[in-house]
């Protein structure tokens, strides 16, 4: 039990004074993730919205496609992305593998299928008579979109930040495509799992307790703006 007490105790005190590897680690999560998720956010919704308001052939077939993608595992993410990425792949000459763009490309594809799905759901539990009146009242159809969004942003907002979780907290996408570079690729997750593996549990115990504060206070900021 002692090296746990202690792993506390030297967690809170990186925290406290700031360790510089400590805040790179964190810079690199929330860059990576924090782009990922903008983009993201923006292919999501739209297909998500686009889905769920219009009436077009294969529809449902999209819907299968989207529900399933919620639950990709990250290593086959991460699988997948290494086999274009890597020298030998259709991408290789780009020479992303290994960079935080890789880790950022794998984040984008873990998280739009979630934000879209989600975002699906909540405008077609939108009350039809919100559409209906906005029509009847002259008003144009991006007006009409413009108003179904307005309605739904709350579930639109908790889409993107499940989103958000999803990808802050993966480590398969990020150890595959970003490689764990100290100083360059290193995140929280791969971190964690890095210096546990070496028993550094001080820093990898406050790189989980700053992770979790992140995440609570994420939701927390979504519980007050409701």
């Amino acid at each position: 039990m002692d090296y746990i007490i202690n792993g506390i105790t030297g967690a809170f005190q990186l925290i406290i004074h700031a360790n510089p590897e400590l805040l790179r680690i964190v810079g690199v999560s929330l860059r990576v993730s924090g782009t990922a998720l903008f983009f993201a956010a923006i292919v999501g919704v739209a297909i998500g919205f686009r889905v769920g308001t219009g009436t077009f052939r294969g529809k449902k077939a999209i819907v299968i496609l989207l529900n399933t993608l919620m639950a990709l595992p990250t290593v086959v993410v991460g699988l997948v992305g290494y086999s274009f990425l890597s020298r030998r792949g259709l991408l290789g000459d780009w020479g992303l593998l290994y960079t935080p763009y890789a880790m950022m490309i794998g984040q984008f594809v873990l998280a739009t299928p979630i934000i879209a799905s989600l975002t699906l759901a909540a405008v077609q539990a939108m009350d039809r008579r919100v559409s209906l009146t906005a029509r009847t009242l002259g008003a144009s159809e991006p007006q009409r979109n413009w108003k179904i969004l307005a309605e739904a942003r709350f579930a639109v907002m908790a889409a993107v930040i499940t989103g958000f979780g999803r990808i802050f907290a993966e480590i398969g996408v990020s150890s595959m495509l970003g490689g764990n570079i100290q100083g360059y690729t290193r995140n929280i997750t791969t971190a964690i799992a890095y210096e546990t593996g070496k028993g550094e549990f001080a820093l990898g115990i406050a790189l989980g307790i700053i992770l979790l504060v992140i995440a609570l206070g994420i939701n927390a900021l979504f519980q007050i703006r409701q």
